[in-house]
């Protein structure tokens, strides 16, 4: 947390304004996330050396509302990153949006932005309503610039679309190419009530929705999102979806380990008031190989991990939840060894009193006659990752009542 002020007060003494800045008397609204997603390092073939290209990222928001902001990252640069004529407007499918809903986007009444090597930065309230379950489309335009390394979230699970040239207005981006991540883009806040809140989901490629169905929304944590929408007394309740593919408690895999990104990823997080944390199954699957002698890990040590996690959580007000481990017999990294370590860790989720509450997905989704492997109807065919229909039976397992004030 203390790192995005940092960069919020270096935002300040950099940013150049293209046309004046508008004098605010109103008082700030009380922002809430709702959406969201991990920042990561592009590397490989996802580093793409953007320029002088617009970029169009398509977002799908859980709760509803009648302001928005928006949030830009730089969190892995090491140089500036500027953004120019940012735009949103509502989703009208594909790359295209829907007539009459365009807004401009300005910050601290400018219509272009650096943002610092580790920095993010907020939009200036941006008066377009957006209902529950839509779905947004935010685009900007890249300059030609010096980018030795990009910030982005690998699996958006969403065709997100980049142009030549200079058009984030356009209703349709002219010989558009897809991208299957978010780059530079990472939070939709709303403007909301007394009774708006926020619960952060921190987990792996189960929480990202691998193998889900692409373009279509069927994540658990978008199953749970609806689920919320269409009860009265919870539909204030926003759903942020902090899962990266290939994530570990306590060791670096794919991205940030949990504990090193719980700071950014929970505490900063918009109007956040719950966290459900599902993270393990990949320190587990080492013990399959393991190959160094950090990877040789231990119920106990996860336990640990897990703990210092809800700790954080509980010291800053907010209730965490514990999700058990979904079943992983049959997986490519498979082992005896590395499902006695599930077991343990889920006995102890379910006993230990650490969590505020419990999510049994394990229970959920296993085979009642093969507990180790998935419902076949709720197996993705990896063995490792639910189908859509098992991250439905995840989101309705979960107890609304988790969420009453």
């Amino acid at each position: 947390m203390l790192k995005r002020i940092i960069s919020a007060l270096a935002f300040i003494a950099i940013v150049y304004a293209a046309t004046p800045a508008c004098a605010e008397s109103a008082p700030d609204p009380a922002w809430v996330g709702t959406w969201a997603a991990s920042p990561m390092q592009a590397e490989g073939l996802s580093f793409h050396l953007f320029s002088n290209v617009t970029m169009r990222e398509i977002v799908h928001v859980s709760m509803g509302g009648e302001k928005i902001r928006l949030r830009f990252t730089n969190e892995f640069g090491t140089d500036p990153l500027t953004i120019e004529d940012a735009h949103v407007a509502l989703s009208a499918g594909g790359g295209a949006t829907e007539p009459g809903t365009d807004h401009a986007v300005t910050f601290g009444g400018a219509s272009w932005f650096n943002i610092p090597p580790g920095g993010a930065i907020f939009s200036d309230p941006i008066a377009i309503g957006v209902a529950p379950l839509s779905n947004l489309a935010v685009s900007f335009y890249l300059p030609a610039q010096i980018m030795r390394a990009e910030t982005y979230h690998a699996f958006a699970d969403q065709d997100n679309y980049v142009a030549d040239g200079h058009s984030p207005s356009a209703p349709e981006l002219a010989q558009s190419d897809k991208l299957s991540s978010w780059y530079f883009f990472d939070g939709v806040d709303v403007a909301g009530g007394a009774d708006a809140r926020a619960i952060v989901m921190l987990g792996d490629s189960i929480t990202d929705g691998a193998h889900s169905t692409r373009n279509a929304n069927r994540r658990w944590p978008d199953v749970l999102a609806e689920r919320l929408s269409q009860d009265s007394r919870l539909a204030h309740v926003g759903v942020l979806n902090e899962g990266i593919g290939g994530n570990r408690v306590l060791n670096e895999g794919a991205g940030p380990s949990a504990i090193s990104r719980t700071d950014r990823d929970v505490l900063a997080q918009s109007g956040v008031r719950y966290v459900m944390v599902l993270e393990s199954i990949n320190d587990i699957g080492r013990l399959a190989h393991v190959q160094v002698p950090w990877d040789d890990i231990t119920a106990a040590q996860l336990e640990f991990g897990l703990k210092q996690i809800a700790d954080q959580a509980h010291e800053h007000g907010l209730k965490i939840f514990g999700a058990t481990l979904t079943p992983y017999g049959g997986a490519g990294y498979y082992s005896d060894k590395g499902e006695q370590v599930r077991e343990a860790v889920n006995d102890w989720i379910r006993t230990s009193g650490t969590f505020d509450g419990v999510a049994d997905f394990d229970k959920a989704t296993r085979d009642a006659a093969n507990p180790t492997h998935f419902n076949p109807a709720y197996d993705s065919g990896d063995h490792l990752h639910p189908s859509d229909a098992g991250y439905k039976a995840m989101g309705e397992a979960i107890d609304l009542a988790l969420f009453a004030k």
